[in-house]
């Protein structure tokens, strides 16, 4: 199976084709489209890309909208993820920031968990949608010169440093790797119909 995703950016569309292990095949779309995001959850922003891109270049669509939930601040992030602070040239100074808040609000709960949802679109007819999510806590500083994002402040269950240090570990249990986990197994067991090629 083969499908476009909602992104121009190629290095996106190779990672997703690492992380289904060739079983689909995620092709960076031919050109960018300006979607206006005005989901309240990451699956109506997921659908809102996915189908934009399906009615525009009519093919096979795969959209994911991911982001980082504070259960201390469920206000601040979430869905609006990317968009935090938008004055900071980083995610350097974001997660600085991030810090700052809890420190300043004295916040004590700093459980969270990192969500992506997929959305495929086949046809206006055939929509799947899968989640995988990542728990642990915000850490009290910044380490790791992997990953990007909030991964340098993020310390996954069972771990004791921060996703920008485990990379390799990033690669099987991130929040991104388990929602195309659980996409395969769908794909696997009740898709077997042939779709539109590029």
């Amino acid at each position: 199976m083969e499908f476009i995703l909602a992104s121009s950016n190629p290095h996106k569309a190779e990672e997703f084709s690492l992380l289904f292990e060739g079983k689909l095949k995620v092709l960076p779309a031919p050109s960018s489209l300006e979607v206006d995001e005005t989901g309240v959850t990451f699956q109506e922003n997921a659908y809102l890309k996915a189908q934009s891109y399906f009615k525009k270049f009519k093919v096979p669509t795969l959209a994911d909208d991911s982001g980082l939930v504070l259960e201390g601040l469920p206000e601040l992030l979430g869905v609006q993820s990317a968009r935090f602070a938008p004055e900071l040239p980083s995610y350097t100074d974001k997660c600085q920031k991030l810090l700052d808040i809890y420190q300043e609000k004295g916040i004590k709960e700093r459980g969270a968990y990192f969500v992506c949802v997929l959305c495929f679109y086949l046809s206006d007819e055939e929509v799947y949608f899968f989640e995988g999510r990542m728990k642990g806590d915000i850490a009290n500083e910044i380490s790791g010169a992997h990953g990007f994002g909030y991964d340098p402040v993020f310390i996954p269950e069972g771990q004791t440093v921060s996703v920008a240090n485990l990379p390799e570990w990033k690669n099987e249990f991130s929040h991104r790797a388990r929602a195309v986990k659980n996409a395969l197994s769908f794909f696997k067991e009740n898709v077997d119909k042939p779709h539109k090629k590029l």
